[in-house]
């Protein structure tokens, strides 16, 4: 999409959402405009400075599985609750 064509949709949001006034179009489209410049400076991706790993990539991506942990003792489970007498 080009530029010109971004601050004309904004500009036209912008008259809707004023309830559509007649004889702004010029504050419509230098808002617009504006509102278009900083989306771009937004959007541009700023370089990241390279950062050293102290282990390979590889390494880094294993995961560690642990056990769940074990019921604890006199704790009543839903299981007991729900049991019929023998």
């Amino acid at each position: 999409m080009s530029d010109e064509q971004r601050i004309r949709e904004l500009a036209y949001q912008i008259w809707e959402a004023e309830g559509r006034p007649d004889g702004e179009q010029d504050r419509h489209w230098t808002l617009a405009s504006r509102l278009a410049s900083e989306t771009v400076r937004v959007e541009t991706p700023t370089p990241k400075a390279r950062v050293s790993r102290s282990r390979p990539r590889a390494a880094a991506a294993e995961t560690v599985e642990t056990p769940p942990a074990a019921p604890r003792r006199g704790a009543s489970s839903s299981r007991r609750k729900n049991e019929q007498p023998r």
